[in-house]
């Protein structure tokens, strides 16, 4: 007995012991240095900052500006976009901006959180609304390059094979988070404004309420194929900002343009023939022909994107003249709102206004804020030289400058343009000269770290080949 008695005590004696050490090392490893509680207004500040830099502005630009010849890639990764050599269909091709995204997504989640009710910062309405409107938008950024994808069971950690969600229910979503958005904004917050926290409005909410109504015009555009409804572009965008000074783009010294911090670092994007050919078939008049582009020997020498096996070159090929690490990243200009108006009522038939919106918009993409800038005059010049239009030539001009207004790192949304008017049966509006049409890229392909770790993802990607043959569904496809 008195030797069982002294085995239980030395047992006790070993758990306390246990953990009296394990209470020890815990408070070792903390680092006071890292909180596990952080204020959202922390949070959301590296959130518009990942948002814009690394998602809007970074690889998803690069490779979806190759695939629209907004620009041409000339070296390594972009070259074999540029020539359709496997990279449109590899795993790894994608999977920065593919983390980077569900991390975004997962931080925005947390923020919701913290500021609904029954949460840490209850009644933190500002806040809320602007991450809410920011969720929608990377979803959006998501989905609209990936097609279906993991979310109502993803960035949980309870759930390590979250299953993809058809495009359609996603887009109900981006729809809800922003007119959520848009609600929370209109509330008095009990908290502080975001103020110099938030690099994009400093804490103006009607500015994020000008945001969001802005990207309801575009995703309402979006869905013109599936389900058209114009005459809600127009209203979102009278909705919308009605200068440039309100318009959704990050302008931060501290924070270099993508294009121009990935041309200096790695010189893999030139000038598309394509698009260069339709800035000199403007003639004269347009002013940005001159300066858009770099010369070689006294001339604008482009890759030429119409042929199946270009040459692989650096320091060859002319690039972009108005490239600057000091110009903004546009998550969408004052510009793009106008040619959505201008769109919009050209397709319903209202072609004066179409043309007046179209005048507007085409002064709103030579006044872009840049290191190189433009005249009003200049605009002026060229409108005039455009004369009367109607009809689809009306049509063709509007998508025709929107193009060009997107030089020449808003390439995502303008894939996401040549890919609508693909499924609309308007290619021909700005054709694409890359000669193997089999090749096109309808979407880009999953990221390697969920097809490698995820069933659902691995068999949707398959050997990748599907990102030429399965369009989005709001480009007419069935995920």
């Amino acid at each position: 007995m008195k030797n069982i008695k002294f085995t239980i005590l030395a047992l006790m004696g070993l758990i306390l012991f246990q953990s009296c050490s394990e209470d020890k090392l815990d408070e070792i490893n903390k680092n006071p240095n890292e909180p596990n509680d952080v204020p959202t207004r922390l949070i959301i500040t590296d959130v518009m900052v990942a948002s814009a830099f690394q998602l809007t502005g970074a690889d998803n630009s690069f490779y979806a500006g190759v695939y629209s010849e907004l620009n041409a890639g000339n070296h390594n990764q972009t070259f074999k976009a540029q020539t359709r050599d496997g990279e449109p269909q590899k795993s790894s091709t994608y999977n920065n901006s593919w983390n980077t995204s569900y991390r975004q997504l997962k931080a925005l989640k947390i923020i919701i959180e913290k500021c609904s009710p029954g949460g840490s910062e209850q009644g933190n309405y500002q806040t809320l609304g602007i991450a809410q409107i920011l969720y929608a938008y990377n979803l959006a950024l998501l989905t609209d390059l990936f097609g279906d994808v993991p979310h109502s069971e993803a960035l949980s950690i309870q759930n390590f094979q979250p299953k993809l969600d058809k495009q359609q229910v996603i887009y109900q979503e981006i729809f809800k988070r922003l007119n959520d958005g848009i609600a929370n904004l209109g509330k008095t917050s009990s908290y502080p404004s975001l103020d110099t926290q938030d690099f994009i409005y400093k804490g103006n909410s009607s500015k994020w309420i000008k945001a969001a109504n802005g990207l309801l015009a575009r995703y309402t555009m979006r869905l013109s194929l599936v389900a058209p409804n114009y005459q809600g572009v127009i209203d979102y965008v009278d909705a919308s900002f009605t200068s440039a000074t309100d318009e959704f783009k990050l302008a931060k010294v501290e924070i270099p343009n993508p294009y121009a911090r990935f041309e200096s670092d790695r010189g893999g994007l030139c000038v598309a023939k394509s698009f260069y050919d339709l800035l000199v078939a403007n003639g004269a008049s347009d002013a940005r022909t001159a300066v858009f582009f770099t010369k070689k020997n006294g001339v604008v020498n482009p890759l030429d994107n119409a042929l199946s096996n270009p040459i692989e070159a650096q320091n060859v090929y002319s690039i972009s003249g108005i490239m600057s690490e000091k110009n903004p990243i546009y998550v969408q200009g004052y510009h793009e709102l106008l040619f959505l108006k201008a769109e919009a009522q050209a397709r319903l038939g209202k072609d004066t206004e179409a043309q007046a919106t179209l005048n507007l918009a085409i002064k709103a993409a030579y006044g872009k804020q840049q290191v190189v800038t433009f005249t009003p005059a200049q605009a002026d010049t060229y409108i005039a030289s455009i004369g009367t239009l109607t009809g689809k030539a009306l049509l063709k001009k509007i998508m025709v400058e929107k193009h060009i207004s997107f030089y020449e790192n808003e390439g995502i949304e303008d894939y996401n343009d040549a890919r609508r008017l693909q499924a609309m049966g308007n290619g021909d509006l700005v054709p694409l000269v890359h000669p193997k049409k089999d090749l096109f890229p309808h979407r880009f392909g999953y990221g390697n770290s969920d097809v490698s770790a995820n069933v659902h993802v691995r068999e949707a990607f398959g050997d990748g080949s599907y990102v030429y043959t399965e369009k989005v569904w709001w480009a007419g496809g069935t995920r």
